[in-house]
Parts: structure tokens; C-alpha cells; sequence
């Protein structure tokens, strides 16, 4: 049954209740970054993002909070290039921070759903409009005009024979625009987490830019001449159009990014390093009871743990580390079959016997029924289901993957 009271949830509202939630740190100054552009604007709460601002050269922009993390957790640089801009608000009154390939924005009302709370803004769909629709330097249509391929701005039949190729390959139909991705484009699309980052296609794949592209709603897909998936850089060619400021800022007294810079602790059992490229994931096994970190494909670190012995086991599904504390008390109620009833000190007049465990370290909450990964120090028996639903790890590998996972990286449990 679902927890009564989720204590993550319930944390997280008492962190935006009453008041307008302010960023975790101030920008650095910039010509588009004045306090007042956000004084209507939801801005990220503090559920455990990164503490501290650092400084990337090679674009002369800062990353902070809550993007800092989400970009970390999906990919960084080698998926959506550098920053190209500080935190603004846009257009549309979203907290936003344009990159190279595509421009972040925060969404308060995704943060604790199973849904990544950071999106990107529709470039894609601009850039789409504009190759159709916008007269080029020469006076002439883009595309809209002169483009006679226009099969690749339309959807497909389901039934037809193109959607039935692509899901004949392993790919899909997608309802929304009746358009389908298959082969390398659905690769990296299902990868990278696309329904959510990318959004729609609004293409078929077509030859642009002199690659075999793939037009979303958030970007576009490009295949390099070595078979690669790559964003095309949306930011960059859309920045001035949108109006975003990529004024350079000085980032001097800020550390310059590095992944080192986040760690308390080095890997306890390294796989792999932590400057691969891809983005974070973790798998939990229940039938293993085992735990892998991933970066892209590559295995970084791996341990054995203990999840929920029943009758309170641990929910399978694809999750998102949502909410992290370094060391929080938890409590809650069970009945007399030793079920969870209700977390937190809950109430007491129905009956069941409370438990209280003080000072767990290094909690990464990941659902609804507040089951988080975390540290135990009150056994040793890793291997064995030990726990009331969470998933518990040994002390130093716990330290370290709370610093490896930022906010948004995925969790998959699976039996």
C-alpha cells in the first residue's frame, strides 16, 4: 500500500510554503541577471542541489543549484555543451539558463512528480519555423517556398508502411505528431531520457546541414559522418533570437567546474572514471541486491545493499533522485504484520509500534512512498533485503555516490 505520509514530499512543501523561494545563490553580475527579472518567477527550492557556484572559461559563464546539478546529471558538457548565459527568466516566466545546445528551464510544478523538473525551451520548434516559414537573407522562402521534401514536416499513418519500419526496428510512433523514431536517432532519444528533455518529434529524419538530421520539439538530433548522435548547438544559433544575454561574466574567486570538485570521497570501488562522457544512472536489483552506477555506458562503481523485506518492499519503476539531505532522523509507525503505516512521528492513537532511527546519513529520496538510497550504519548484512523499503548502502559507498548523483539522475528498480 502507498505510505500515508511521504516525508520527502512533505519536506520539500514545507521548503516553498508561504513564500516566494529565492535561488541558492545569487548570480554573478550580468548585464540580464538583475533580482528584480525573477520577482515573478518559481525558482528551485533548496532540495539538496549543489552548495557552491563554479566558473567555466571556455564560455565565460557560471552554473550554480539547481542547474548545475541537472546539467551534471544529464551529461554535462558532451550532451548539452557549456553555459552560454547566467540564470534568466524567459519569455514565458520560466527560470531558465541557456547552454550550447539547448536552454534549461525549471519547472515547479514537475519537482516531485516522476517527471525530471528541468525541460529544455521549444528551439526546436523555432528552428523548424523558421527553416519553413522565415524569408532567407536572399528574400527567398527558407523552406516553407522551396522545400519540396514536404513528406519530412508531416507525420505518418500508423498503419503505414514507414511507422511500420520503425517499429519493426525497435522504434516509434509517436501519437502527438504522428512521426516516428527508429535506429541511432531512437538510440540516443531512449538514452538520454528524450520524451522529457526533447519532447515531440517534428520531423522525420531528413538531410540538413549536410547530416542526416531529426527535428523535436526541443532540439534537433544530428548524425555525425562516424555514425554519432549529437544536439545540434540550438543555443548558440537561437540565443540573440530569444533574446538571451551571452554577455561573458567574471568569474573570478570561483572554481573553475571540474567533476573532482564535488567528492568528499574517492570511488570505494571503481569501475570506471568519473570523467566519462553520458549521463548518470543508477540500477537497484532486487533479486541481487546489488546497486550499478553508471555514466552513459560505462559501469563507474558498483555495491551490494539491502532493500525492503516485506511485507514494505521496494517500489520498482524509473525514478529520479529528487530530494538529498546528509543526514536527516527517520521515523515512522508499523502495524502489527510489521507494515509501514505511517512515516514521520505520525499518529499514535490508532495503534502500531513507532520506530526511530537518528541520523541516517547521505539520504537521496527517489518516490512517492519516501524510499531513498542512504547509508546504514546499524548493519553490515549488505546482500540481504534489511529495510523498511529504502535502500540501504555501506558508509563509504553511500558518502560517495551522494556526491557522484545530483538531483535529476535517474534510478531504475528493477527485481
Amino acid at each position: 500500500m502507498k505510505r500515508l505520509l511521504s516525508v520527502a514530499a512533505l519536506a520539500f512543501s514545507l521548503s516553498i510554503a508561504g513564500a516566494t523561494v529565492s535561488p541558492v545563490m545569487q548570480p554573478v553580475s550580468a548585464a540580464n541577471n538583475s533580482v528584480d527579472q525573477f520577482a515573478n518567477v518559481e525558482l528551485p527550492p533548496d532540495l539538496g542541489q549543489a552548495g557552491f557556484q563554479v566558473y567555466v572559461p571556455d564560455t565565460g559563464h557560471t552554473l550554480r543549484g539547481y542547474f548545475l546539478d541537472y546539467w551534471r546529471a544529464t551529461g554535462a558538457k558532451a550532451v548539452y555543451g557549456n553555459p552560454i548565459s547566467e540564470p534568466f527568466a524567459s519569455a514565458d516566466g520560466l527560470y531558465s539558463q541557456a547552454f550550447e545546445n539547448g536552454v534549461f528551464q525549471f519547472r515547479l510544478e514537475l519537482v516531485w512528480t516522476d517527471e525530471p523538473s528541468v525541460t529544455l525551451m521549444d528551439l526546436g520548434d523555432r528552428a523548424l519555423n523558421d527553416r519553413l516559414d522565415e524569408f532567407r537573407t536572399d528574400g527567398r522562402r527558407g523552406g516553407g517556398g522551396g522545400d519540396r521534401r514536404t513528406s519530412s514536416w508531416k507525420g505518418v499513418s500508423q498503419d503505414g508502411a514507414t511507422a511500420t519500419r520503425a517499429i519493426d526496428d525497435g522504434g516509434i510512433w509517436n501519437e502527438t505528431t504522428g512521426n516516428t523514431i527508429s535506429g541511432a536517432f531512437y538510440d540516443w532519444y531512449a538514452a538520454n531520457e528524450g520524451p522529457y528533455y526533447l519532447g515531440n518529434p517534428i520531423s522525420q529524419p531528413v538531410r540538413d546541414r549536410g547530416l542526416l538530421v531529426q527535428y523535436f520539439d526541443g532540439g534537433i538530433l544530428m548524425q555525425q559522418s562516424d555514425g554519432t548522435i549529437v544536439l545540434a548547438p540550438l543555443g548558440r544559433e537561437k540565443a540573440s533570437e530569444v533574446g538571451i544575454d551571452t554577455t561573458p561574466v567574471d568569474g573570478s574567486g570561483l572554481p573553475t567546474f571540474d567533476e573532482s570538485l564535488f567528492y568528499e570521497i574517492g570511488n570505494p570501488n571503481p569501475m570506471g572514471d568519473i570523467y566519462t562522457t553520458g549521463k548518470k544512472w543508477i540500477e537497484v536489483s532486487l533479486s541481487q541486491q546489488q546497486l550499478w552506477a553508471y555514466q552513459g555506458n560505462t559501469l563507474i562503481s558498483t555495491s551490494l545493499v539491502s532493500t525492503g523485506i516485506e511485507p514494505n518492499h521496494t517500489e520498482q519503476g524509473l525514478f529520479h533522485v529528487r530530494y538529498k539531505l546528509e543526514k536527516t532522523d527517520m521515523q515512522g509507525i508499523t502495524d502489527a504484520n510489521g507494515q509501514v503505516i505511517a512515516l514521520g512521528e505520525g499518529d499514535q492513537s490508532g495503534g502500531g509500534t513507532p520506530y526511530d532511527v537518528k541520523d541516517v546519513p547521505h539520504v537521496m529520496y527517489f518516490n512517492y512512498d519516501a524510499e531513498a538510497l542512504h547509508g546504514a550504519y546499524w548493519h553490515n548484512n549488505f546482500g540481504t533485503p534489511m529495510s523498511h523499503g529504502c535502500v540501504n548502502l555501506p558508509l563509504d559507498f553511500a558518502t560517495w555516490l551522494f556526491d557522484w548523483a545530483p538531483l535529476g539522475t535517474l534510478v531504475w528498480v528493477h527485481a
